[in-house]
């Protein structure tokens, strides 16, 4: 095994020798020193520095000029492509030219060594610099903050935690405030929140750094309250903390407050870079909010970075999301660059809205036309178009392609939506058999997939030993204790509905309420919950919901009474029924919006069997087109008809 420090008792490698007949300048040392100085900067290669490292040594330099010199040369060492043998050894040997040694070298030696080597061996030089020289070596504060970085690279928490032990029995450094924030970049990179803020909150004097770091951490944690408390505070508050908390609102579902954000940066003049963009672009998404997601895309193109890749695909998913497949098209085609990630996206999204057959053929094109290798997430997206359209055997060959072709192994994630796909089309035993031969270990969607399929077909046998093995994975995920309970409540099963709703009130779950979004002409998104009595316009949305359900009766609507699944009388159910909030958000679009015009709903479950028929008639009647995002998919409604053919 080669050693990358030499033992204590070996003695030094001796510097380089000046080759013979070489001149020495005839200059004063000053000007001697910055000769070399400059050289040294702009040397080109290993054995050029290695020249002008034994001239250092030989030549009648300052005193206080060799240590910076060296470190100027350790810098450029660092900087040039590395050798075949591993530049460690040589950096010691740098290191020990001078005596008695020097800190500020050896501070330039341990960034050396961070720059060059495995994360974690700084720790080892600094170590070997301990054992070696003692308390003749003082350290900087410098040393402590490569040693910090050096865990934050690793991602390793006792290497943080050992950073910050020495920089305080050491050097007593740890109430530097550049190392300080080096300690608390690190714990946030170890995902030790708790510890980096007990560093931020013993600071003396704190910087943008300081704060924006601790934001950065909430976050990433999930901890937006703290997140907010602690921007509130921010003195002055840079760009990173304010992509930060757009950042964290979007990926904690919490798009409205990520666009409030992102709106205030465009406000104040922050400077919008890729990643504020990709923030907001992620909450339009969620949302569904068309107006905002043109907004978003025109600081995009004004902010230069419209024909950036990563900002194309999240524009493509966006637009996708909002129920605007044929503007995500456009801008998919008009990119300059396309990498794995769009065309995922794309494919992704001609699936959600059940044109599965041009997301199989944007497939083919990707992997033979644009030499485009498929990764995991191509494949769900593949899949999904399989499982949205009822395509059981191309499911199943790109489902053996995955593996066969191109070397990708099933996750749990591509078995969920075969599972999907089997148990949509009424294949509900070979989906279990499915389930029971996995590779790997069946996650919840897998088992969630199957007992959506026992929904479907009314498999309530299947529908139990499903719901156990969910129960186990999920305890507190209360919709599949209400899944489980629609399905026997449906098969007339309601002593065994009681034991599940029982159950549900000992685990002391709430049933998560329906709630459906609707973007009104002036951009403001508003909010529909089952039976809500909130809106300020309720009165009238409820007027004009009965009149519209009286003149859809007399086009022959018999509400599906079997959409409720309470054991409760027939007027009883229809009345909860027209209390559903995708049909309250509907009557409020149809007020304000009126007929002939395009209305945008996201909702937050599967739309139910009644509401599917009823938005039919209604894009009927009203001559208006309705698209209705639900958890699963896109329904785009015309004349009477749904793009998902009445399968899903």
């Amino acid at each position: 095994m080669v050693r990358l420090i030499p033992r204590l008792h070996a003695p030094p490698p001796p510097p380089p020798r000046v080759p013979a007949g070489l001149p020495l300048p005839l200059l004063p040392a000053p000007a001697l020193a910055a000769t070399l100085l400059e050289a040294v900067s702009s040397s080109p290669s290993l054995p050029h520095l290695r020249h002008l490292h034994a001239l250092a040594v030989r030549l009648p330099l300052p005193a206080t000029s060799l240590p910076f010199l060296l470190s100027r040369l350790l810098r450029r060492l660092a900087a040039l492509p590395p050798p075949p043998h591993a530049p460690l050894p040589y950096a010691l040997n740098v290191f020990s030219a001078v005596s008695p040694p020097d800190p500020f070298l050896a501070a330039a030696l341990l960034r050396f060594a961070f720059l060059t080597q495995p994360p974690l061996l700084p720790f080892r030089v600094f170590s070997h610099l301990r054992r070696a020289h003692g308390a003749e070596l003082p350290f900087l504060p410098f040393a402590f903050s490569t040693l910090a970085k050096s865990a934050t690279a690793s991602r390793s928490l006792p290497a943080a935690a050992a950073a910050h032990a020495v920089s305080v029995l050491v050097g007593g450094f740890d109430r530097h405030r550049f190392v300080e924030n080096s300690l608390i970049g690190a714990y946030v990179a170890c995902g030790d929140v708790g510890a980096a803020r007990k560093v931020f909150d013993e600071m003396v004097e704190k910087d943008v750094i300081s704060w924006t770091s601790i934001v950065v951490a909430y976050t990433r944690s999930g901890d937006m309250r703290s997140a907010e408390e602690v921007f509130g505070r921010c003195p002055v508050k840079d760009m990173v903390a304010w992509t930060a908390m757009v950042t964290g609102y979007a990926q904690n579902a919490m798009p409205v407050k990520a666009l409030e954000v992102f709106d205030r940066m465009a406000e104040l003049g922050m400077v919008i870079d890729e990643v504020s963009l990709t923030g907001a672009i992620s909450a339009c998404a969620q949302l569904g909010a068309l107006r905002r997601a043109a907004w978003v895309q025109e600081i995009a193109e004004r902010t230069g970075f419209g024909n950036n890749v990563v900002v194309g695909s999240g524009l493509v998913d966006m637009y996708a999301k909002c129920g605007l497949i044929d503007e995500a098209s456009k801008v998919f085609y008009g990119m300059q660059e396309k990498n794995v990630y769009t065309y995922s996206s794309m494919i992704a999204g001609l699936a959600s809205h059940g044109r599965a057959s041009e997301a199989i053929a944007l497939f083919k094109e990707m992997v033979n036309r644009a030499n485009v290798e498929p990764n995991h997430v191509t494949f769900i997206g593949v899949l999904t178009a399989c499982s949205h359209a009822g395509m059981v055997g191309e499911g199943r060959y790109y489902f053996a392609q995955m593996k066969d072709k191109y070397g990708i192994m099933p996750s749990a994630d591509h078995y969920a939506c075969m599972v999907d796909l089997l148990g949509r089309a009424g294949l509900v035993d070979e989906a279990l058999d499915l389930v029971r031969s996995m590779s790997v270990t069946p996650h919840g969607g897998v088992w969630g997939a199957l007992l959506g399929a026992c929904r479907i077909h009314g498999k309530s046998e299947i529908a139990k030993v499903v719901a156990e093995h969910l129960f186990k994975l999920e305890p507190e995920s209360i919709g599949n204790y209400v899944l489980l309970s629609n399905i026997l409540a449906s098969a007339g099963k309601w002593e065994e509905v009681s034991k599940v709703r029982i159950l549900m009130r000992k685990q002391r779950l709430k049933k998560d309420p329906a709630v459906s979004l609707f973007e009104g002409r002036d951009g403001l998104v508003h909010q529909f919950f089952a039976g809500d009595n909130a809106h300020p316009r309720t009165h009238e949305i409820k007027k004009a919901l009965l009149e519209l359900v009286a003149k859809l009766k007399l086009e022959g609507y018999v509400p599906i009474l079997s959409s409720i699944v309470y054991d409760v009388n027939d007027e009883e159910k229809e009345r909860l029924l027209m209390g559903h909030s995708e049909k309250l958000a509907l009557s409020f679009g149809l007020l304000t919006l009126g007929s002939g015009c395009t209305i945008r709903i996201t909702k937050n479950l599967r739309i139910c069997d009644d509401c599917h028929l009823f938005m039919r008639l209604v894009s009927r009647v009203e001559s208006v087109e309705i698209i209705v995002r639900d958890n699963m998919r896109f329904h785009h409604f015309k004349n009477g008809e749904c793009s998902c053919g009445g399968f899903w």
